[in-house]
């Protein structure tokens, strides 16, 4: 099971190594997720300790 989730890794590594469109698709995708999950973070966090 870990040997098939490496090389699924290494063939998805591969293929955004060679398509560039690929690449700044998930780029975009990861930015956009850290910064809602950062958000979520600071709003998560306020008003709790009384």
């Amino acid at each position: 099971m870990n040997k098939m989730a490496l090389a699924a890794l290494g063939i998805g590594a591969a293929y955004l190594m060679q398509n560039k469109n690929a690449r700044n698709k998930l780029m975009k995708q990861v930015e956009t997720f850290t910064g809602m999950s950062m958000g979520m973070n600071k709003n998560s966090g306020t008003g709790t300790s009384s």
